[in-house]
């Protein structure tokens, strides 16, 4: 899966907006607009915020594992 196909998957799921993610991960509502769009990639602070925000791993947001525990 797609890291664009996540992000839209979470924040549906979530029933959030795409504001509301990008004010939980402290970027502008834009800049996830284009992560969710593919049209930008996040750099690992960003990625490392949405996926606190979903509260999932890096891995798992970007379909490398099937687990979306944060390892401790």
């Amino acid at each position: 899966m797609e890291l664009t196909d996540s992000l839209k998957r979470f924040r549906k799921e979530f029933n959030l907006t795409q504001k509301a993610v990008a004010d939980s991960a402290g970027m502008d509502k834009s800049s996830y607009q284009r992560y969710e769009l593919g049209l930008r990639e996040p750099a690992y602070r960003q990625l490392r915020n949405i996926a606190d925000s979903f509260d999932v791993s890096i891995d798992y947001l970007v379909g490398r594992s099937n687990n979306p525990q944060v390892a401790s």
